[in-house]
């Protein structure tokens, strides 16, 4: 009798060890799903509907090869006009851009992405106006596509889906790959899902978003003099613009059969210097939107950004769990809290696997870097007001955007 209520007792012990973690992992499961079931009815938006474009792409110190294939595969989906921005230190871009005939040149002299894309929507005549970075390759029906959704009146911009393009052109690094897998969760739920339940998307990529001109035309102001706690924005332009026209009452929509690529840095120190921006971008925008108030005008969309901004913490109790269960020579629960938080990763991102096969090899590591991006987005949202680029040599001096050459005097 003794024995059994001491072995009753121990497994009591380890019941409330795991009691936490399964909570939160029924919970994370739970939002999970709230995704996956709508993202499984998404359908890209398909008709007859045409009407005029033109492209805009802001460029500073783009890597050339890549620019002239951008431009090529830009050209060879037949918009009315492509507008290039391009920064006046950026010689070699400005020669490349000037050597097509298909492309008007505008120069600037102002530092930062958010006035060049002011410029040239500015510039901009035809109904819609597609932003476009100047390192994303299309593939020979994206324009068209994009066009679709806009025989929709009440939907006042598109989003594309996006794949990693390797920043060699032949094989992608190991962040490279990660950053593949990131893509694929995020058109494989989070947007299917919101743009499924209320035309809502959180973020049309500045990758490629086309919109309605005279809408951002409108939103120059708000657009450019964007502050958060008092300081000016510098990066987060996709985010803003996407905002605005949700706030405005217009709806987001992604084609996900339009098909584009885009470089990711290879390192591990650009690969995390982007998530620090990202999430920076993200926690502003999000909290903004819930703080205003008209995000509750989309339910679903305002249900998923409470759950992107409590995620990071939540993934937290996990490692501490495990952390615990080592300290205290657990293994039995160190190899069960492994082999599920492994079952569980590969379900999750099952699209990726099943369209890159090798990357089953990588999962390990994708799973300690899901862990690790939790303290990186913590750190994000902790130095929420620092307003750095971090992967260009510009930032926020004095509440203008400079370069970091003139920031240093």
């Amino acid at each position: 009798m003794i024995h059994f209520l001491s072995a009753l007792f121990q497994l009591l012990g380890q019941a409330l060890w795991l009691l936490p973690i399964g909570v939160l992992g029924m919970f994370r499961w739970a939002m999970w799903l709230a995704k996956r079931i709508p993202a499984l009815f998404y359908r890209p938006i398909e008709n007859d509907y045409n009407t005029t474009a033109t492209i805009v792409t802001p460029v500073y110190n783009e890597d050339p090869v890549l620019f002239r294939r951008a431009l090529d595969s830009w050209i060879a989906n037949g918009p009315e006009r492509i507008i290039a921005v391009v920064d006046v230190t950026d010689t070699s871009s400005m020669e490349i851009a000037r050597s097509y005939p298909q492309v008007d040149v505008i120069p600037i002299d102002i530092p930062g992405k958010r006035p060049a894309l002011a410029v040239g929507v500015d510039a901009t005549t035809t109904d819609i106006v597609v932003l476009v970075d100047s390192d994303v390759i299309w593939e020979s029906d994206v324009l068209k596509k994009l066009k679709m959704p806009f025989a929709n009146p009440k939907i006042g911009g598109v989003g594309t889906r996006q794949h990693m393009y390797p920043s060699d052109g032949i094989k992608p690094t190991l962040w490279e790959r990660l950053a593949d897998i990131y893509l694929d969760i995020r058109y494989s739920d989070e947007v299917p899902a919101t743009t499924r339940w209320g035309m809502a998307v959180s973020c049309l990529s500045g990758r490629t978003a086309a919109y309605r001109t005279h809408l951002l035309q409108n939103l120059r102001e708000p657009f450019l003099n964007e502050t958060f706690n008092g300081h000016p924005c510098m990066s987060g332009d996709d985010k803003r613009y996407t905002s605005l026209i949700l706030q405005n009452g217009y709806r987001t929509w992604n084609q996900l059969n339009a098909c584009v690529y885009s470089t990711f840095n290879p390192k591990f120190r650009g690969f995390v210097k982007q998530r620090i921006r990202w999430s920076r971008n993200s926690f502003r925008s999000d909290l903004r939107a819930l703080w205003q108030g008209w995000v509750w005008r989309y339910p679903y969309l305002a249900i998923m950004l409470i759950d992107k901004t409590i995620a990071p913490f939540t993934l937290l109790i996990g490692p501490i769990v495990l952390f615990v269960a080592i300290i205290l020579g657990n293994w039995k629960l160190v190899l069960i809290l492994l082999a599920w938080w492994l079952i569980s990763r590969a379900i999750k991102i099952w699209p990726h696997l099943r369209r890159r096969p090798a990357d089953w090899l990588i999962l390990p590591v994708f799973l300690a870097i899901t862990y690790y991006m939790s303290l990186v987005k913590a750190y994000a949202l902790f130095t929420i007001n620092e307003h750095k680029w971090l992967t260009r040599a510009v930032a926020m001096v004095d509440g203008k955007a400079a370069r970091v050459s003139e920031a240093s005097q």
